[in-house]
């Protein structure tokens, strides 16, 4: 089982508390696997909806268009689909159903050569939130590097 990840959502971790997180394959076309492969996506700004027939979509993650494809290209920023069980759907969308709450896109990777996006149930931090995060691991490098003196 090799995975190999192609994008990470760097500030999923400063910006949110990540609550739980699921494996979600995605249905894409011929040119963006292809774009997939050669690790030309972004998801900065990419999150997830879950529509009234209960099917999850990851909308705003980029794929670059694939050069080789000519005129059979896709759009960069088109809706995908998310594969997922229809209980894990139901599950997020109890959740997302509270104030607060919302699902993103944590990582896309490969697994056995099917593209799969790990996302995450996540709650908004707040600027104290994220200055005291910063704090704690100054201290914590601090404390390290005390240590590493002392030795």
């Amino acid at each position: 089982m090799s995975i190999r990840v192609v994008a990470t959502n760097r500030k999923a971790y400063h910006d949110y508390f990540i609550d739980e997180t699921y494996e979600a394959g995605i249905a894409l076309r011929g040119s963006e696997i292809k774009s997939v492969r050669a690790g030309r996506v972004s998801l900065k700004e990419a999150f997830v909806r879950i529509d009234d027939n209960l099917e999850a979509w990851l909308i705003g993650a980029h794929i670059a268009p694939y050069d080789q494809a000519s005129h059979f290209n896709h759009d960069p920023k088109r809706p995908r689909k998310l594969l997922l069980h229809k209980s894990e759907i139901l599950r997020l969308w109890n959740k997302v159903r509270q104030k607060g709450v919302t699902i993103i896109p944590l990582r896309m990777y490969l697994k056995d050569g099917k593209a799969k996006v790990e996302i995450a149930l996540v709650r908004g931090k707040k600027k104290y939130d994220k200055r005291a995060e910063i704090a704690r691991r100054e201290l914590e490098r601090e404390i390290e590097r005390e240590l590493r003196r002392r030795r």
